[in-house]
């Protein structure tokens, strides 16, 4: 059993599962194609990631993958808590440049559905967290791109003054959403 809302992008689903807890702990069926599929998600994973991020202020991303290596992605937090973020990269869509930002974290338990055509990034808000995302495509190099974190034209709230994110030197140097070619029609 699990519960699909959509977000302020109806394209993007906040989904929770259920959580079966006692006296030893809980048990979740966090992905059940199935049950998925009878919530209107019906997609075939290939690959599952997983990540740790030591430092709060941790931010991955904004990155995508442009076809035929476009990605749905279905992400949650197993431990600690993240504010994660997925931006409409589809040129015709009339979200086009919005975004949505939700808070996952071990406790609330929920998940972000991040369909094809929209980055995604997150940022960390305890020390080690640890993220775990399924895709629909693996990954390809050459077709991995990202946007700047901090293109003006997003207006992102990252929480965290820039100064203090902890950032890979790829991430530093992806273009505005202006300068991006248009991957997704």
């Amino acid at each position: 059993m699990l519960s699909v809302e959509a977000t302020a992008i109806p394209d993007v689903k906040l989904i929770s599962p259920k959580k079966f807890g006692d006296h030893r702990g809980f048990f979740s069926e966090t992905y059940n194609r199935a049950s998925f599929k009878d919530a209107g998600i019906d997609l075939e994973f290939v690959q599952d990631n997983h990540s740790l991020s030591a430092t709060v202020g941790t931010l991955r991303g904004l990155h995508f993958q442009s076809a035929p290596f476009a990605q749905d992605k279905l992400v949650r937090v197993a431990k600690g808590r993240i504010l994660d973020v997925a931006v409409d990269i589809r040129a015709s869509s009339p979200t086009f440049g919005r975004h949505v930002a939700v808070e996952l974290s071990a406790e609330n338990w929920k998940q972000l559905l991040v369909p094809v055509g929209f980055a995604h990034g997150f940022i960390t808000l305890e020390p080690d967290t640890e993220v775990l995302y399924k895709v629909t495509a693996l990954y390809g190099p050459q077709n991995d791109h990202g946007i700047a974190f901090d293109d003006p034209a997003l207006s992102i709230d990252w929480r965290i003054p820039h100064d203090r994110l902890v950032l890979s030197d790829k991430d530093r140097k992806h273009p505005r959403l202006a300068d991006l070619p248009r991957y997704f029609g």
